[in-house]
């Protein structure tokens, strides 16, 4: 019996993920079945499942106060968003940490000594409660890709590309990678799912995080073209 593959490791090795700043997250519905809604005219319709992710996502920011709410879209058979853990300011890192110098106060959510859950416990607790109200929901096989792809977000010009990419997203959605309709991106369908009458669809997996510090506008996209195909 051969043995099994170690997975990939996709976070970056050595970097405290609990570490004040912004983190662009992307999660996908495993094998990219398109369970959370429809887009119509480059508008995201979410379905009951759908509204779960959305409501989930934001429970997490209401559980932890040091979080702060970022562009974030649901889409069919993937989720989006900014992650911005303890700052008023997501990408100072570093740059500017007058206020957090000057108020150690353990209430105050840029306090350096307030200690903040890691990015991967933050997700394995939207990840884990999501599924857990999707399965209440009816369905019972639904599951997310395991892990999640981060980036840091490093600068001011990243941050306003990367929240354009996501406020676009449904907009972009005939062309994006994640769509199994979209054959010029090499989605396509298994046998027996059909692309119409909203059914379930499923494509191609993919697993990388971003490879530069500070991806222009667009890409994002290329990236994900750039990869090949496997798991």
């Amino acid at each position: 019996m051969k043995p099994r593959p170690a997975r990939k490791k996709i976070r970056l090795a050595n970097y405290d993920y609990s570490t004040p700043g912004a983190y662009f997250i992307t999660v996908c519905v495993q094998d990219r079945r398109c369970v959370f809604g429809e887009i119509h005219q480059g508008q995201m319709y979410l379905n009951a499942r759908g509204k779960i992710v959305q409501n989930q996502w934001e429970w997490l920011h209401r559980q932890y106060d040091y979080l702060v709410l970022d562009s974030f879209v649901v889409m069919p058979n993937h989720f989006h968003a900014i992650l911005v853990i303890g700052e008023n300011d997501p990408v100072r890192n570093g740059r500017d940490r007058s206020v957090r110098d000057t108020d150690s106060t353990p209430g105050n959510p840029d306090s350096p000594h307030r200690k903040f859950k890691p990015v991967p416990e933050l997700m394995g607790a939207f990840k884990t409660t999501s599924s857990k109200f999707i399965h209440q929901s009816g369905l019972a096989d639904f599951r997310w890709q395991k892990s999640y792809y981060d980036h840091i977000i490093r600068n001011e010009r990243e941050l306003h590309n990367i929240r354009r990419y996501i406020e676009t997203n449904p907009v972009r959605w005939a062309m994006d990678i994640e769509n199994s309709d979209n054959t010029d991106t090499g989605g396509k369908h298994t046998r027996g799912e059909s692309s119409r009458g909203g059914r379930e669809r499923r494509g191609r997996e993919r697993s990388r995080p971003f490879p530069t510090d500070d991806p222009p506008d667009n890409e994002i996209d290329r990236y994900y073209r750039s990869i090949p195909e496997g798991k």
